[in-house]
């Protein structure tokens, strides 16, 4: 009988290199939303795979931004974190990038002890020449990384990289049970689909202000009943959310409801509700309550 494998794999890189894409790729769920625009994870979000004799526990960290308010902070401390226990730190670039927007970040990437694999996404819309470019690039900037070109939208060489993550995992036993997909309850995906929708279908600063709640959720054999506060931070926002005659609140609930039925393989009533709750984006109290520290 092999030894077993566990370990924790941290995915890190800028805002929208397709972080989300890659990890629910790994797990073969969708645990992290996924939208085009910037801070779409907010939190660190683990999925976790489980073999005979493995178990690997991807992490899901926000985008690297320099931080503008205390949300953002709080965001940027999930980082650091995933520095501080990873065996392995798959650092994820894109075509065209030239580095991270944390220069302290990225220098502890260069001076890592652990593995770094240096993940080169979205080749699928490259051609050979820059391709070979940037692998000559970032070979001269990273030494240390292993270098693995993909495609995390169309899982071009995917099965590739978690093969290479199996060999290099320490020897240990599993952190969570084997039947245990993430860390994070079943209200924690509730909001992150409702906020979904929200980055999906509102634009400028209205998804940014957005925190969602889910203040019930009551399963039995048939439904699950679910009710959710959408959290605003001004009156005004509070109008858009709802729209013209509830229209656009409604627009949010139907497709939350349908993507939250595929998760759960159930079907599912959800009722949201919109509150103003001013500046909480800046209130410390207010980011700990919804789980930011």
């Amino acid at each position: 009988m092999s030894e077993h494998k566990s370990g924790f794999v941290n995915i890190i890189g800028n805002p929208n290199v397709g972080k989300s894409t890659l990890m629910n790729a790994f797990v073969g769920e969708k645990l992290s939303i996924i939208t085009s625009k910037a801070q779409t994870t907010r939190h660190r979000i683990f999925g976790i795979v489980n073999g005979d004799d493995f178990q690997v526990v991807f992490s899901d960290t926000p985008g690297i931004i320099k931080p503008a308010y205390q949300l953002q902070n709080s965001m940027m401390d999930f980082v650091k974190s995933a520095f501080e226990d990873a065996d392995v730190l798959l650092y994820m670039v894109e075509i065209g990038e030239k580095g991270l927007k944390d220069e302290a970040f990225f220098k502890k990437i260069q001076n890592s002890k652990i593995p770094v694999l240096l993940l080169l996404n979205k080749i699928d819309t490259s051609e050979q020449q820059v391709l070979e470019e940037q692998v000559q690039y970032w070979q001269e900037l990273l030494p240390r990384a292993e270098i693995h070109p993909i495609s995390a939208l169309t899982n071009f060489n995917v099965k590739e990289v978690f093969n290479r993550i199996l060999e290099l995992l320490p020897v240990g036993p599993p952190y969570y049970p084997k039947d245990q997909l993430t860390d994070k309850p079943e209200r924690f995906f509730v909001n992150e689909t409702i906020r979904e929708k929200i980055l999906l279908h509102y634009k400028k600063e209205i998804p940014y202000s957005v925190e969602v709640e889910t203040e019930e959720f009551v399963e039995d054999d048939k439904i699950i009943r679910i009710r959710s506060v959408i959290m605003v931070e001004r009156d005004s926002q509070k109008g858009i959310i709802i729209g013209h005659k509830g229209a656009a609140l409604k627009k949010v609930g139907v497709e939350a409801r349908k993507d939250l039925e595929t998760f759960f393989d159930k079907q599912v009533h959800i009722e949201l509700y919109v509150k103003v709750n001013k500046n909480w984006r800046s209130s410390d109290r207010q980011l700990k309550r919804f789980g930011y520290q």
